[in-house]
């Protein structure tokens, strides 16, 4: 019955928390514009001052960016990370909000409350579904529902230069058992889910020379190498029919879905045409013998993301171009290694070069390796139970298709899996004009953590 006391304290003191929400959200804690820096560190003074009031030892640490807010407190057999990050996205173009972005709002809407402001959604509304739940639980136990280190980021959305530094040089602080992480969604916006794959990156760009200058093209076309012709041609080739990619070695360290993970995805029915219908599209692409969410969220892509060369303004300019240009990145699953999938599309690349042509490579290789949780952990199982005892649906094992690189790095500096657990959903307009989070994801955000950390923590 504790845990009943818990939630009725959350239901109770709801419009307290969402006072709490609302100061924080009118902080414009921008990371990635300099203007903001002063706000920035308030929104990290604020969050420190919030978990000091519910007994962690807190503290906004200095970077040589913005803030980390660090803090630990309570007390259990198994220590847990939780991270989220203050900072949001800069609010162009002004013109599109309905109303100021940093003056927060409840608002009825056909679908019900939402909570209008940037950060709502992205990551403020839900790192303090968090606290929320360790508030409750403070009131009604006197102690924080277990072990807990609170770690809060100031600059995920302006690339984390400082994260991996930080990471190292605290490692001992800041390694624990298990991490959660609240910066994803529902499935569909309607499934609860915890995220246990997160697919990869990593990045090449390239421009193919030929003649020293461009060439008049009835002077020296069909004679001439053109270098968009040699660039299309290969990269055309970097596919098969079946949709597989055709670089040596790509596939080595892929590996297949765990039969479990497999079920549970054909379970959620995914309705791929209405996905690619939103977009203008009804045949998928990719591999021919996988699913559409497999192709999605388990396995890996080569992608064109750029091409360009030659003359590119009004009318016509009639020339061979001297040079072509091309971005290529690629979505990295399992095992798979950033350097080596580059590594292996250069030696395919310069392989199929012909004669008077060669290739320069720009900047070194970025990339990130792909993230899969270990859910035979039993702490993957509790969760998922708690979620669908509060949200009344069968939680979900999910993927994702996009990559949240701070999963990695606690993997690979800090040694622990990452329990993924959001509650955003598909419409919040993360990054855009007019963001929301639903005060029912909100709420039952909180509740949801209250009920996970009982069985965890």
């Amino acid at each position: 019955m504790t845990l009943d006391a818990v939630l009725a304290r959350i239901d109770e003191t709801l419009p307290q928390s969402l006072d709490r929400l609302m100061e924080l959200l009118r902080i414009p804690s921008i990371s990635t514009d300099p203007a903001y820096k002063a706000d920035c560190a308030r929104a990290a003074d604020w969050l420190a001052a919030d978990l000091a009031s519910l007994g962690f030892q807190a503290r906004a640490a200095a970077t040589p960016g913005h803030p980390m807010v660090v803090g630990h407190g309570g007390e259990g057999a198994r220590h847990i990370l939780f991270y989220g990050h203050y900072d949001v996205q800069p609010v162009d173009p002004l013109s599109l909000w309905d109303r100021d972005p940093f003056d927060p709002q409840v608002q009825d809407t056909p679908k019900g409350k939402v909570i209008r402001a940037r950060g709502s959604s992205d990551d403020k509304g839900q790192l303090m579904t968090f606290l929320e739940a360790c508030r409750a639980w403070k009131a009604v136990h006197g102690t924080l529902p277990g072990k807990l280190t609170i770690f809060l980021e100031g600059e995920e959305e302006s690339g984390s230069p400082s994260l991996i530094p930080f990471l190292e040089a605290h490692r001992d602080e800041l390694s624990c058992d298990l991490a959660l992480i609240c910066d994803t969604g529902l499935h569909e916006s309607t499934v609860p889910a915890i995220t246990t794959m997160l697919r990869g990156l990593t990045k090449c760009e390239l421009t193919v020379h030929a003649a020293n200058r461009d060439l008049h093209s009835g002077m020296y076309g069909g004679l001439a190498r053109n270098p968009i012709h040699v660039l299309t041609r290969i990269l055309g080739r970097l596919h098969d029919d079946q949709g597989r990619v055709t670089i040596p070695g790509f596939y080595d360290r892929v590996d297949e879905l765990p039969d479990q993970i497999r079920q549970q995805w054909q379970s959620l029915a995914f309705d791929h045409a209405a996905y690619l219908g939103d977009v203008g599209l009804s045949v998928p692409a990719g591999e021919q013998d996988r699913t559409p969410l497999e192709r999605i969220w388990s396995r890996p892509t080569a992608e064109v993301n750029g091409i360009w060369g030659g003359y590119t303004g009004a009318g016509f300019k009639t020339v061979l171009p001297a040079e072509a240009h091309a971005k290529i990145s690629f979505r990295l699953v399992s095992r798979q290694d950033p350097d080596d999938i580059a590594t292996r599309f250069k030696s395919w690349f310069e392989a199929q070069l012909p004669p008077d042509c060669t290739v320069d490579w720009h900047g070194g290789n970025e990339g990130s390796p792909a993230s899969v949780m270990a859910i035979d952990d039993p702490a993957f199982e509790a969760a998922r139970q708690a979620l669908t005892e509060e949200w009344s649906r069968t939680a979900a094992y999910i993927g994702s298709g996009g990559s949240i690189p701070v999963a990695g790095y606690f993997k690979s500096i800090l040694g622990m899996d990452a329990m993924l657990i959001g509650f955003g959903r598909d419409d919040d307009n993360i990054h855009s004009p007019n963001e929301k989070y639903d005060v029912e994801s909100f709420h039952k955000g909180i509740r949801s953590w209250a009920r996970i950390l009982a069985r965890i923590a």
